[in-house]
């Protein structure tokens, strides 16, 4: 609870500030596509997670205030997160399908001469995603919501094409396991951990 009242301190603080800007604003929406590494962080060491690949594609709005090139961009992405974890000499892959919705502070840093062509910037805020695929599995049950807070970086081309890369540490549980007395894995949970590369083309 404490997570998703800082996530929504922060929403309203970065809605309250765009709004006091929009009338110098430069707004832009685009494409969005790339993929991510995923890995499961467990509360215990029954279970061992391998990184594994998965994809992510959709649609992003931004908006900046020229000259001190700070704003947000927004996304609603659909991203597939694979995951493969060991109990013993038991084998578990789970593919995951959400809805994600990621909001993004982001600060382009201006380069003197260069940054028509090359600007760098950076980025954090937090993301909620909405589970799509199959929720229960026979041991473990897959969570409907998950909350994550994302840090990155990226390059800007002739202000069209942004290559963005970022971390994501999950807030909230991503996977729990059923309370079967037999196993030893019962009340263990996982957080998601990933990585993310995208390219998005801005009109």
């Amino acid at each position: 609870m404490k997570a998703i009242k800082v996530i929504f301190m922060t929403l309203v603080m970065v809605l309250g500030a765009s709004s006091a800007m929009t009338a110098s604003a430069q707004f832009r929406f685009g494409v969005k596509a790339g993929v991510n590494v995923n890995s499961l962080h467990f509360n215990k060491d029954v279970f061992e997670s391998d990184n594994q690949t998965g994809f992510t594609g959709g649609l992003m709005t931004e908006f900046t205030v020229p000259v001190i090139g700070v704003g947000f961009d927004l996304s609603a992405m659909y991203v597939r997160r694979n995951a493969k974890f060991m109990e013993e000499n038991n084998i578990a892959t789970d593919k995951r399908d959400y809805i994600e919705i990621p909001l993004n502070l982001k600060w382009k840093i201006g380069v003197p001469v260069v940054s028509k062509i090359v600007s760098p910037f950076i980025t954090t805020g937090p993301s909620v995603a909405f589970l799509t695929s199959r929720k229960f599995k026979e041991t473990y049950e897959n969570k409907s919501c998950d909350w994550a807070w994302n840090f990155g970086i990226g390059l800007q081309f002739v202000n069209k094409v942004q290559v963005h890369a970022s971390y994501g540490i999950g807030l909230t549980k991503a996977v729990k396991t059923l309370n079967v007395a037999e196993t030893q894995a019962a009340g263990i949970d996982g957080k998601n951990r990933y990585w993310t590369i995208t390219a998005a083309y801005l009109f």
